[in-house]
């Protein structure tokens, strides 16, 4: 079994080639090759190695597939016996990759 642990959008992931993952949104257009050097850890097989705090040979290659916005989410504060109420909705944009390989 092959992965990895990447670092992006302040978040971590693990991924595995040909996995489908969502993450912030990058600055890329659609169809591009994106490479993410912050490689956290990679297994291979019984092989495993781990960073401190990256890998410096180690890169994941991706396929941006497309960028989108995930479902609404309201926010509502309210505040008891004072007529305070505010409802807002807010939509966190995101972008959809394919995990190519890990080298």
């Amino acid at each position: 079994m092959k992965f990895a642990v990447i670092e992006t959008g302040g978040k971590q992931y693990k991924v595995q080639p040909g996995e489908k993952i969502k993450v912030e949104k990058l600055d890329r257009t659609t169809g591009e090759e994106v490479v993410f050097d912050k490689v956290l850890l990679a297994v291979d097989g019984s092989e495993v190695l781990i960073g401190t705090p990256y890998l410096k040979d180690k890169n994941v290659f991706a396929k941006l597939l497309k960028q989108g916005r995930h479902d609404k989410k309201i926010v509502f504060r309210y505040h008891s016996k004072t007529r305070y109420r505010k409802k807002k909705g807010h939509r966190q944009p995101y972008t959809e990759l394919e995990i190519l390989k890990i080298k």
